[in-house]
């Protein structure tokens, strides 16, 4: 996969998990509250960007293992 595929693909993956991890785990937090609907924007944008640099960094250990398991498991 070419470099700019990948970055557009992490980039909407993360996009997309931030948003759905940080209105699950808040709703946890607070309810169906409007103080939830609220602060799930501003937990959204604070968790995109830390998502996004972590996936930097993992992806590199991620895809070679994620090679090696599939040749593994057949």
């Amino acid at each position: 996969m070419d470099r700019k595929t990948l970055l557009i693909a992490q980039a909407l993956m993360t996009g997309m998990m931030a948003l759905l991890m940080s209105g699950i785990m808040s709703l946890i937090v607070l309810g169906p509250t409007a103080e939830w609907l609220h602060g799930w924007p501003h937990q959204f944008l604070i968790a995109w960007p830390i998502a996004f640099a972590l996936t930097l960094g993992v992806s590199r250990i991620a895809f070679p293992l994620a090679a090696r398991l599939s040749r593994l498991l057949g």
